[in-house]
Formats: structure tokens, C-alpha cells, sequence
């Protein structure tokens, strides 16, 4: 069972102006939630009871006891929110450990069957792209780094125009590997649907299940987000999307050691453009 903590990280970008004040209590003091009243909480987020009624059940659990019987359960470790304050130490230590959750939770809850079906996938195409927006296409342009490096060709484009492009020219032999946090971009949608309908087969890495692009997708990994909070704001990381990508890097030459040899001859020929 995921726990709550990341079961509101995921919702959070989708919440109502009142579900956000509640989950912004819960995340900022998860260990006293447990021991309020459901009076006590609605008080404190300043919203009323039947508001923190409807948000345990808009995270699909029965009502305000067994929220407080979920935080319970949830570890110190996995309680930590990012506040700024004027203790910097403090600070970068729970970012650090919020970075630790989503990296050991992206990797810990992988599907071992689910992954070695898209690690054959990749191995055996024939071009693989990669696509991303926004915040989220620095990964897409890493990956394709990665795959290129231990023979595996693989292209991106920051432009949708151009990406797309390139989608219409490739065929079921391909695969496209959507990176999405939301799993909710239109564009992102749009080009799933083209490649689809030639038959080619579609890898997505998003934070939720229950996403279009994740139930569309024929294979999905599930990546943990979460969302700093600073002040009222948002951030959206995305270092467990390059986790994912380095895992599946990874895993690929641990199945083929061949691949160190190509890393290593690309490597030589750009070594005279360092200092």
C-alpha cells in the first residue's frame, strides 16, 4: 500500500484551493495531525469539518480516522516537507531527505516483470524517441545522451512541431518513451495517439496511475514526486524522472558489457575538448 504522505504528494497539483490548505497542514506536521481532532485540523487550515471530510475522500480513503491511521504509519523518514526558514542547515538536510524518498521509492516499488519487458523493448528498436516538455525535457535530452552512448540511436526535440515530425516517420519497429510528471500534457497525449496508430509501441514515465498518458501508454513506470513546499508554492522536481532514466541506463549495460566498450570509445574521441 503506497502511504499517504505520497498518496497527497501526487494528488497535490490537482487539489482545490481548500484540499491544498489541508494537505499543506498534514505535510507540514503529519506526527500532530495524528492526534487532532477532525475539529482541530478544519481549525488549523482554516476550512470547515466537512471540508476535511471530503478531502480524505478525494484521497479515496473512508474518512478522517483512517487518515490519522495512515500518518501513523508513515515513518519520520518519510515525513519530511521543505520549508524555507533561516536555519539553512536544516533546510538542506530535509531536502535531502525528501530527495532520498523519491529516489528509493521510484526504484523500490518498480515492477521487476513490468521492467524487463521495457529494457527488451529498447534493446531491440530500431530508434527510440524520447519526448518531454517544459521542466521535464532536460531528461528527455539526457536519455537520449545516455542511449546513444552504449549504441542505441535515439533522437528529441525540444518543439513539438519537429517532434512530432519525427514520430509520423517511424514506424513499429520504434518505440516512444514519453516523460510526463502529470501524465496530463495535451501535446504529449496527441503524439501517444499518432504513434499508436502506426504501431508503435509506447514506454511512459509519469507520477501517476491514474493519468491519460499512463493509461494509454502500453508499458508504465510509476515515479514518486515530491512537490516542495515553499511558502504556498510549488515545485515540481525532476530527479525521480532522471532516476529512471539512470536506472534503465544502468540496467542496460549490466545486461550487455559490450556496451562499456562504446562508452569508452566515446568517451576517448571527445576527451581532446577538455581542458
Amino acid at each position: 500500500m503506497q502511504n499517504i504522505i505520497d498518496v497527497i504528494y501526487n494528488k497535490l497539483p490537482h487539489m482545490s484551493v481548500t484540499d491544498r490548505k489541508i494537505a499543506q497542514v498534514v505535510l507540514q506536521q503529519p506526527k500532530a495531525v495524528v492526534d487532532y481532532t477532525i475539529s482541530q485540523l478544519a481549525q488549523t487550515a482554516a476550512v470547515s469539518e466537512a471540508s476535511v471530510s471530503r478531502f480524505c475522500k478525494n484521497l479515496d480513503i473512508d474518512g478522517f480516522h483512517q487518515l490519522k491511521t495512515r500518518l501513523a504509519q508513515v515513518s519520520d523518514e518519510e515525513n519530511v516537507a521543505v520549508t524555507i526558514d533561516d536555519d539553512v542547515q536544516q533546510v538542506l538536510k530535509n531536502i535531502t531527505d525528501n530527495k532520498n524518498i523519491e529516489i528509493s521509492n521510484t526504484l523500490k516499488n518498480l515492477d521487476t516483470t513490468k521492467l524487463n519487458q521495457v529494457l527488451d523493448l529498447i534493446k531491440k528498436a530500431r530508434l527510440i524517441q524520447v519526448v518531454a516538455e517544459g521542466n521535464t525535457y532536460p531528461v528527455a535530452i539526457d536519455a537520449v545522451y545516455k542511449f546513444n552512448q552504449i549504441g542505441l540511436l535515439a533522437i528529441s526535440d525540444a518543439a513539438f512541431e519537429t517532434s512530432l515530425a519525427q514520430t509520423l516517420n517511424m514506424n513499429r519497429q520504434d518505440i516512444l518513451i514519453i516523460i510526463s510528471n502529470s501524465g496530463e500534457s495535451k501535446s504529449l497525449m496527441k503524439q501517444l495517439k499518432v504513434a499508436q496508430e502506426q504501431q508503435i509501441k509506447v514506454i511512459a514515465i509519469t507520477n501517476r496511475e491514474d493519468s491519460p498518458i499512463a493509461q494509454k501508454a502500453d508499458f508504465h513506470l510509476k515515479t514518486y514526486v515530491r512537490e516542495q513546499i515553499f511558502q504556498s508554492e510549488y515545485y515540481f522536481s525532476r530527479i525521480a524522472a532522471s532516476t529512471m532514466i539512470e536506472a534503465i541506463f544502468l540496467l542496460l549495460i549490466g545486461q550487455d558489457k559490450q556496451t562499456l566498450a562504446k562508452i569508452a570509445h566515446h568517451e576517448e574521441l571527445i576527451s581532446d575538448r577538455k581542458i
